[in-house]
């Protein structure tokens, strides 16, 4: 699936041809390629049955998830998935054209390397000239070149003139994301030309793993253009079961909502598909930094010749295809396969495991490593997430915990732990998946549902869930907070309960990721320095509970809301610690801000402060993340008066000069199911039409937690949502993908808020 063939027809072809293309079945040949591996088991053999899934993926170079996993359904899909077409040349033909930018430090000089590789059919060799236009950079050079029958490359090195100011290329949030356009033509003899478009992007990329002060172990983060960057984002899977239903409109939607909601990155996971080309360029257009997996995934796999032959034709032809996006900045081997072998998660005898071991270091190191190093020198390669990067190296490649926070990145999910308990969570250098599952809207599935369906506990319910006793685990996870919902109308109630899982999971995803990005400057107990979190998961494959923030189709559910605030580049992030209240700055910024701090308690009874705090002269420092405010919750009760754990709540924000200012965030001082005084406010909004755009303008008479707007199917988004209401009135901008009347708005809006399921 992920390879590119080429056959020479020149000797078959007639007047009228026609193509046969016969398949087999990939189940069938999956399962016949296990039975014929007979030396030794290579595992996992089937999914776990509540995948309701088919075996022996491990053994197909097809994508991994299409025989089923934890989220999505098995559609083993049959075909090319890609164009087919027909080639005619009798002097030679361009295969792959890339372009590697380079920065030697010393000089201070930017180059651009430029490969192109060639299949020559002439007898003889070719000769020709290459001339290289980058107008912007006032750049037009002229080389003389020559190609030899078969496949050949030219290599060329254009200096960019120190005189030249060059614009680099950044990730969201950190500049602009500037590209120079460029032709490239080639003019061979006999007058055959071929011109080249192509943007040049110049960014360089470094993988940092170098000793910390007063902490064991080594550093793990990125540095783009020489500045340390604090990765945020997720994870992308395959954004659906039959990858031609994903349209350009679908990319679209999907990474502008990931930049919208203050993301910088994504990673692209190992068990799904090399996304296509218009993925990348997207990418490279809106800053969103790629960490790309190869396809491999939790599993153990072959390493005989032939599969070898074709791993190694897959990643000479996608790191070819890929190398150019400046948008990607790391390499990795495979997804979890590292642990699966340190962990033993196959039940392999100890005196057996030699061979996997082997196995491990054959594919990921000796020929997928191999060739990455050999095609591309301009970004980093990890053999696995999670690893422990340099100390895996050192340890033969497999460490003993890859789970390690001193070291390289992890993973870690914990759904019986109670999510807002911040010390529950590792403080790693890296946390590149974590994670909670919630149900998508009662408008998605209703498009692939009955009314039988329409219940937590109906077979509908449990066919979808792919995770064992994942919807038991999010009603446990919920009821250790909010109170269940207990609606007598079974569909009422199957609506509350979808609402509570969501507001679950974004209050939980929130606890764990402004745990990880208040650790970025600091080490306790040898232990911090995080830089980076990508929660699991981006987007959904079908309509499903799942780890997702978007659902299928583009809608956002409650946590992609609360991830553009907690994301944000300024923000103040509140925990307790002992009794003791403690607000960090976190600030992305490339400046330091000078700030203003304002803290608010209010009773959950009234839209008025109890009491405010400013705290002004604030300096929160660039790229950094601190405490700046510390006070034991009981002070802070007594200063106020009028207030107790269980009818107050606690809001902050910054501001600054000019346009600075952060989200407004909160800390819940007890469990929303012991609130005194949350009772069920009068809610209601207004809707009107500003060009394109329409304002709701949402009214309430106290404190209102968890406000949730939906328009149902109406594609589009709302500009806040799933929020903490602490004013009588807000306004809420609703932005439509498509053109929508008023009507359809008000026939298809409905608000909610925590106290109306109860």
């Amino acid at each position: 699936m992920f390879n590119r063939y080429s056959f020479d027809i020149t000797s078959v072809i007639k007047e009228d041809s026609f193509i046969e293309v016969r398949f087999l079945s990939a189940i069938s040949y999956a399962a016949q390629r296990s039975r014929s591996h007979r030396a030794y088991r290579v595992p996992p053999q089937c999914p776990p049955p509540v995948q309701k899934g088919e075996c022996h993926v491990n053994f197909i170079r097809k994508e991994q998830c299409s025989f089923s996993w934890d989220w999505g359904p098995s559609f083993p899909t049959q075909g090319i998935w890609k164009d087919v077409r027909i080639e005619a040349y009798n002097i030679c033909h361009l295969i792959y054209f890339t372009l590697t930018p380079i920065y030697v430090k010393s000089a201070q000089q930017w180059s651009l390397e430029i490969e192109s590789v060639f299949d020559v059919v002439s007898s003889k060799p070719v000769v020709g000239l290459v001339t290289v236009n980058i107008p912007k950079l006032q750049i037009q050079q002229t080389y003389t070149t020559e190609l030899h029958p078969g496949e050949d490359r030219i290599v060329l090195l254009v200096n960019i003139s120190k005189s030249a100011t060059v614009q680099k290329w950044w990730p969201n949030g950190h500049g602009n994301q500037t590209g120079y356009d460029m032709t490239t033509t080639f003019i061979m003899e006999a007058g055959y030309k071929i011109e080249k478009f192509s943007k040049a992007y110049f960014r360089t990329v470094e993988l940092v793993e170098e000793p910390i002060p007063g902490s064991p172990g080594l550093s793990f983060y990125f540095r783009i253009n020489g500045h340390p960057i604090f990765i945020k984002g997720s994870n992308w899977i395959p954004a659906d079961s039959f990858q031609d239903r994903v349209s350009s409109d679908v990319l679209k939607i999907i990474l502008q909502s990931t930049v919208d909601a203050n993301m910088n990155a994504l990673r692209v996971w190992g068990g799904g598909v090399y996304e296509q080309d218009e993925f990348y360029d997207i990418c490279d257009e809106l800053g969103i930094m790629i960490w790309q997996d190869f396809m491999f995934a939790c599993a153990l796999y072959p390493t005989d010749q032939n599969f070898l032959k074709s791993v190694r034709a897959e990643i000479t032809h996608q790191v070819k295809r890929l190398k150019s996006h400046p948008s990607i900045i790391l390499w990795s081997g495979n997804n979890e396969n590292e642990a699966a072998i340190a962990g033993n998660w196959f039940f392999i005898p100890h005196a057996e495991m030699k061979v996997y071991f082997k196995d491990y270091v054959t594919l990921y190191v000796k020929n997928i490593q191999e060739i990455v190093l050999a095609e591309d020198k301009s970004r980093p390669y990890i053999t696995s997430s999670p690893t422990n990067g340099m100390e895996s190296v050192k340890e033969g490649w497999i460490s003993q915990n890859p789970y390690d926070t001193h070291y390289g990145d992890t993973h870690f999910y914990d759904y019986l732990s109670d999510c807002w308990d911040w010390t529950v969570y590792p403080k790693t250098r890296f946390a590149s998946e974590y994670g909670f599952q919630s149900w998508p809207s009662f408008s998605t599935l209703e498009k692939v549902s009955s009314t039988e369906d329409w219940s937590f506990t109906s077979n509908f319910s449990f066919h979808r869930q792919h995770h064992a006793s994942g919807n038991d685990q999010m009603l446990h996870q919920a009821g250790l907070h909010f109170k269940l919902p207990q609606n007598t109308d079974p569909l009422q109630l199957f609506k509350d309960t979808i609402y509570l899982t969501q507001v679950m999971q974004a209050q939980c995803i929130k606890a764990e990721t402004e745990f990880y990005r208040r650790s970025q400057s600091e080490i306790i107990n040898g232990e911090g320095h995080t830089m980076g979190a990508l929660y699991w998961q981006l987007n959904d494959i079908w309509q499903a509970p799942s780890w997702a923030s978007l659902e299928y189709g583009g809608k956002w559910k409650m946590l992609h809301y609360f991830a553009q605030r907690f994301f944000a580049p300024l923000l103040p992030v509140g925990h307790e610690d002992k009794g003791v209240l403690f607000i960090y700055g976190v600030s992305d910024l490339h400046s330091d801000s000078e700030l203003t701090l304002k803290v608010s308690l209010y009773q959950w009874d009234s839209t008025a402060p109890v009491c405010t705090l400013a705290k002004e002269g604030v300096i929160v420092k660039a790229g950094s993340a601190a405490p700046i405010y510390k006070e034991p919750v009981n002070d802070l009760l007594k200063r106020c008066g009028n207030c107790t754990r269980q009818s107050c709540v606690v809001t902050f924000y910054f501001v600054g000069k000019g346009e600075l200012y952060s989200p407004s965030n909160y800390h819940f001082l007890s469990s929303l199911k012991d609130a005194v005084g949350l009772e069920k406010a009068q809610l209601s909004a207004t809707i009107s039409q500003q060009g394109d755009l329409y304002t709701f303008i949402v009214r309430t008479t106290a404190v209102t937690p968890f406000v949730w707007l939906d328009v149902g199917n109406i594609p589009g988004r709302f500009h806040d949502n799933g929020f903490l209401m602490t004013e009588k009135r807000k306004a809420v901008v609703f932005y439509p993908w498509e053109p929508i009347s008023i009507k359809e708005l008000e026939k298809s809006f409905r608000l909610t808020s925590l106290m109306d399921i109860y």
